[in-house]
């Protein structure tokens, strides 16, 4: 599944730039993404959604395939697995900027999505309709970031020593608060009420048919 997307940023191309560069600064822009552990290159992290009733927490890996300050350019692969063992999910993500001046900036965001498990099968028909929104809500997140009013505490780092002792060499904890998952449905509810609203109306018409042919039976008889 490919996705493509484009936001617009009240900021200078530079400092989006520098914020997409800085994985512990942007993290926590994206609803329903925790980075949890850094080492080296490798971020670490978990994603959260949930379809309804059905929650799914992913647990994986993040890495830089490509960094291009000069085409402004950015190539993500990131990995997880559905920590229940219900599914996994990779995604190829290319992010590109244009400066459009007056510190403004578009972001574009190229997402080849792979995902199997429960939450595919129920809601893999509205990921392409949620995509928009959630990187929406990414841009306003990532506004307030750059503008020095972030939506949260900027991410809390541990070294080798005191509470992260238990961590492998060379890993770094990140704490932060904890994200709360992306319900698909509630993010693609006017999107999914625009698709569907029309077979809703045929159906309140039937009913509607239906009570008054009821009601001409009653009074016949």
């Amino acid at each position: 599944m490919e996705m493509t997307n484009e936001i617009e940023v009240n900021a200078s191309a530079s400092d989006v730039w520098d914020a997409f560069n800085d994985v512990e600064r942007i993290a926590p822009c994206l609803p329903g993404a925790q980075l949890t552990e850094i080492e080296g290159e490798e971020y670490r992290g978990v994603v959260k959604v949930k379809v309804g009733p059905v929650n799914a927490q992913y647990k994986g890996k993040a890495t830089f395939v490509e960094r291009d300050q000069d085409a402004l350019k950015v190539v993500i692969l990131a990995e997880g697995r559905e920590t229940r063992g219900q599914g996994n999910a990779s995604a190829n993500i290319t992010v590109t900027l244009e400066d459009l001046g007056d510190d403004r900036t578009k972001v574009g965001v190229t997402t080849e999505l792979k995902i199997t498990g429960k939450v595919a099968q129920i809601g893999r028909n509205l990921i392409p309709d949620v995509s928009a929104k959630i990187m929406g809500q990414f841009a306003e997140n990532l506004e307030s970031l750059l503008s020095g009013s972030a939506p949260g505490e900027a991410a809390a780092t541990q070294d080798d020593s005191g509470e992260s002792e238990e961590q492998p060499t060379g890993v770094r904890a990140v704490s932060g608060p904890e994200a709360e998952a992306v319900d698909l449905l509630d993010v693609a509810a006017p999107p999914v009420a625009k698709k569907f609203g029309p077979i809703a109306g045929v159906i309140a018409l039937l009913w509607i048919i239906r009570r008054i042919f009821k009601r001409k039976k009653k009074k016949k008889g």
